[in-house]
């Protein structure tokens, strides 16, 4: 067999543990064939995950063949072009869709506890993929706690402060929106939870807490069910989200008995 051209890289074992491209060795001056095409598949990926429509048709009959109620809006984005270059169309919703959601509100004439918006954000592969398998845990965590539920927002072209609209004009104590996070080369479908207490019109994301990753190859839809609610809690106890509302959940181990964190324990 002749021998290859690519220089024998000795941390190659090292990419087992890690998605990162690190290890990708050499040939000459330059990246190996294949760590070369990998890039620009891992680039092709997030370039889709971009532009891939959301589906929010299929989305929509799930939600239903759950026996949840929806709302389908827009932002003021008008399309994907614009939605890309303009990120504060994306923050509010369009008019027509306002107008909407107020006369349901005034319609129905009652506040809810918590208001769940989907938006397809810069990934609507994380949208599709992950956000039905965490809804499912989260909504038993809410049926639990008995807190009412408003009607499921979803929201084409949308970016996270437009949740804060939807949750001032259905008179919601909190919202959660479920978004499609900017694509990386090694995570084109990670969803992004975003919580604020208070919704309204002009906050910043100071008031909001972020729980990132969210997928089968970074934080898990149980664990992040089990973050999500501890901030609800605090916040319904203490009226507040976003930088003064840490995240200081006990995460749940096997072995109890232990410091939990090597780094925070004491010597041995």
């Amino acid at each position: 067999m002749p021998k290859s051209p690519a220089t024998e890289n000795p941390w190659q074992q090292l990419r087992q543990l890690t998605p990162a491209r690190i290890a990708l060795g050499r040939a000459g001056t330059s990246l190996p064939t294949r760590a070369q095409l990998d890039f620009q598949f891992a680039h092709a990926q997030a370039r889709d995950a971009v532009h891939l429509p959301f589906d929010h048709v299929g989305l929509r009959e799930e939600l239903h063949d759950r026996g949840l109620s929806t709302l389908l809006l827009r932002s003021a984005a008008g399309d994907r072009h614009t939605y890309l270059q303009r990120p504060d169309l994306g923050r509010r919703l369009h008019a027509d869709s306002a107008e909407f959601l107020r006369d349901y509100a005034e319609e129905h004439g009652q506040s809810y506890d918590l208001a769940i918006v989907i938006a397809d954000g810069l990934s609507s592969l994380a949208v599709r993929r992950h956000s039905l398998p965490f809804l499912d845990r989260l909504l038993e965590q809410v049926a639990e706690q008995g807190w009412s539920l408003a009607p499921i927002t979803l929201v084409e072209q949308g970016r996270v402060a437009v949740a804060d609209e939807v949750g001032q004009l259905l008179k919601a104590k909190m919202t959660v929106i479920l978004i499609g996070e900017r694509p990386g080369l090694s995570s084109p479908d990670s969803l992004g939870l975003y919580f604020t207490w208070a919704p309204r019109v002009g906050l910043n994301d100071a008031y909001r807490n972020c729980i990132s990753n969210v997928r089968l190859e970074g934080l898990s839809y149980g664990m992040a069910t089990f973050r999500l609610m501890y901030l609800m809690r605090e916040a319904c106890k203490r009226q507040l989200s976003g930088v003064e509302l840490k995240d200081e959940a006990q995460v749940p181990s096997l072995d109890t008995g232990g410091p939990g964190n090597f780094l925070l324990g004491e010597a041995r």
